[in-house]
């Protein structure tokens, strides 16, 4: 669509011979592009040619300003002055003899009514003191606005999950120690406050119908020191004692539970963590000696060797591993979803956080899950509340709720990747590209496109060679404006084909494919299939000068009245 538009003024000039032949206008004009396109939001040309030989007065002064009209209105560009030799103003000198070269640039923020529109130059000359009045020229046709159609909203949202678990597991230990090379349980072992909570753990178990036990393990060990026969029968005697133990106690309280065994002859690993959690002197040279060797004959012997410390050893590590470790793991079993349900419309505040996070995602209703996602914001402030609501209001088109929403959800939680990531996203669907590019930023990591999110960014900035790096292999319709305006049709076709959940922009970005490369047909049919999914196209494609092309035929224009 990039094409030098070149005007001749030849006819023009002669009409204004009388009072304008020593003031011409520019000749052999050139405006790139032409048509007129938005390019990262702004409508910019650049506009070149040329003044003829002994034409232009040497005391004239020729005042150039560009002006967009569109729909009954004008937007004025910058100005530019030429001046003749002997000119007292100021501006660029035109010889008389040689003529000169004009050029000048003009930059207009798009808004969609540029959409049909003409780009002229507006002209103020004198030459003395004498005004010349000479009137605004045409020089292009616009506004191809293709570009606009990358939509921020056809980027997915992040959500961040809630941690809701229906069943919840609680694990409750004991530990009996044993004397050196013994196996009987004592009272004074029984009764500790350990023991207590165990077993009152088990009771509870039982009267709490949203509890039931997983599983009861006892392990039996043995210290490190002494034969490895004599450990593994002390380590099954102990787990055999331990459990016997707890076998009668559950069957006081009635509970019939199966109980796992295992047995640890010769606890080295849990010497190790004891010694590192120890503030023994000389620790460092006892745990070298675990590093270095890893037979446990040669472990022991190296470390009795340590008379320095063993004592210590002896009297304060040891002890604390001749035992056995019972453990309840039991499951705490949640609300049902009809429970959860129920009391987020009636009771919210008996929900915790994540239950009112996990009643959001019950519902497909975006008036109900707004409500949740509010009560849980005004109840508990999480960041994860404020990031739902924001959604919900992204989805609904609200942008500026939703950016307020994911505000508050950064002001919590300012590194989170997802909220950043969605904010991003709002702030571009805003028209703030700066911002939103500073979001992403601080977006790695999260679950959601951020490549086809800064594709969408690139493209809005215009940055066309950027956005094709970032959508990669992405089949999204993004992607594939990108690609138009980048003049890969081919490419642009595979992509739309391959959208997998095509709307009526994916048909109209078709429509397009064809108005480029003189395919009628493709531009009638999905032209019927655009507006048949979204009745504002119709408007959009009469008045888009992609399809200027079309703008006569009779099919064409039975779509679009």
């Amino acid at each position: 669509m990039k094409k030098g538009l070149f005007l001749s003024l030849i006819a023009a000039v002669a009409v204004l011979a009388s009072c304008s032949k020593s003031l011409p206008k520019p000749d052999d004009l050139t405006v790139n592009p032409s048509p007129l396109e938005v390019r990262g939001g702004k409508v910019s040309a650049d506009i070149t040619g040329t003044f003829p030989q002994k034409k232009f007065a040497k005391k004239g002064v020729l005042t150039v300003t560009p002006v967009l009209k569109f729909d009954g209105q004008e937007v004025v560009g910058e100005p530019t002055t030429y001046v003749g030799e002997k000119a007292a103003e100021n501006g660029k000198t035109v010889n008389y003899a040689k003529g000169g070269t004009y050029s000048q640039s003009c930059s207009f923020k798009y808004v969609p009514a540029m959409a049909k529109s003409e780009l002229y130059l507006r002209f103020e000359g004198k030459i003395g003191k004498k005004e010349i009045e000479i009137p605004d020229m045409k020089i292009a046709d616009g506004v191809v606005a293709t570009s606009e159609l990358a939509d921020a909203r056809d980027n997915k949202t992040a959500t961040t999950p809630d941690k809701f678990q229906r069943v919840i597991q609680e694990c409750t230990e004991a530990d009996i120690k044993f004397l050196i090379q013994q196996a009987n349980v004592r009272s004074s072992e029984t009764g500790t406050d350990e023991m207590k909570a165990l077993q009152n753990a088990i009771k509870e178990t039982k009267d709490n119908e949203k509890k039931e036990i997983n599983k009861i393990e006892v392990a039996g060990y043995a210290s490190p020191d002494g034969g490895v026969s004599l450990n593994e029968n002390l380590a099954k005697n102990r787990q055999k004692a331990a459990a016997d133990f707890l076998k009668k106690d559950l069957k006081k309280n009635k509970v019939n539970s199966a109980i796992s065994s295992n047995i640890t002859a010769e606890d080295w690993e849990g010497f190790q963590k004891a010694m590192e959690n120890s503030n023994m002197k000389d620790k460092d040279l006892v745990l070298r000696v675990l590093s270095m060797y890893s037979d446990p004959e040669e472990r022991e012997a190296q470390i009795k060797n340590l008379s320095s410390v063993y004592g210590t050893i002896a009297d304060e590590i040891l002890p604390a591993l001749r035992r056995s470790r019972l453990i309840l793991t039991t499951d705490l079993i949640g609300k049902s979803d009809e429970e959860i349900k129920k009391l987020a419309k009636e009771d919210p505040s008996q929900l915790s956080v994540e239950e009112l996070l996990y009643a959001a995602t019950l519902t497909n209703d975006k008036a109900e899950k707004k409500a949740i996602y509010q009560k849980a914001a005004d109840q508990f402030n999480d960041y994860r509340a404020w990031n739902g609501l924001g959604q919900v209001y992204f989805e609904e088109g609200n942008i500026a709720e939703a950016r307020r929403c994911y505000s508050k959800a950064l002001e919590i939680q300012p590194n989170d990747p997802d909220v950043n990531y969605n904010a991003g996203i709002a702030a571009m669907a805003d028209g703030d590209l700066d911002k939103a590019e500073e979001y992403f930023g601080k977006a790695a990591g999260t679950k959601g496109n951020l490549n086809a999110a800064l594709g969408t960014l690139y493209t809005k900035k215009g940055d066309y060679a950027k956005a094709k790096e970032a959508y990669g292999e992405s089949a999204t319709n993004n992607a594939a404006v990108q690609q138009i305006l980048s003049e890969d049709y081919a490419g642009a076709s595979k992509t739309l084909d391959a959208v997998k959940e095509p709307n009526a922009t994916t048909a109209y970005l078709k429509a397009i494919v064809g108005a480029r490369t003189n395919d009628k047909a493709a531009v009638i049919e999905n032209l019927k299939s655009a507006i048949a999914q979204d009745a504002n196209m119709k408007a959009r494609a009469a008045s888009d000068i992609e399809f200027s092309k079309f703008a006569e035929d009779a099919e064409f224009q039975a779509i679009v009245k």
